[in-house]
């Protein structure tokens, strides 16, 4: 919904049904997306800034617990599902659970 993945005809008609939107927000929904809706440099929403903050810190560790389980290669963000669950955090309050999960792509030689 926010332009970075195209729907096929059916979800979109689906989708388009369920808000109220016209045939032409339909088509939209099925374009083929630019990929990448953050500006360059660090972002500023607070959010998105946390998930940055995030890959910074641990994103070299995870590059090397992929590798080290799976060989060169990388993971698909194409062929990708993503959860994301509230669960109680047992001292108190709540915790985020996201769940990235994408196809391994081995890398192969030409």
């Amino acid at each position: 919904m926010l332009g970075q993945h195209a729907l096929p005809a059916d979800a979109a008609k689906a989708v388009a049904e369920l808000l109220g939107l016209d045939d032409e927000a339909a088509m939209l929904l099925t374009t083929i997306p630019t990929r990448g809706s953050l500006q360059g440099g660090t972002p500023t929403d607070p959010t998105i800034y946390r998930f940055h903050e995030m890959l910074q810190v641990y994103g070299t560790t995870l590059k090397a617990l992929v590798h080290e389980q799976f060989g060169d290669g990388i993971i698909s963000a194409i062929n990708f599902r993503l959860d994301v669950r509230k669960v109680a955090d047992p001292e108190g309050g709540e915790r985020a659970v996201i769940t990235l999960d994408g196809k391994y792509l081995p890398t192969k030689p030409f």
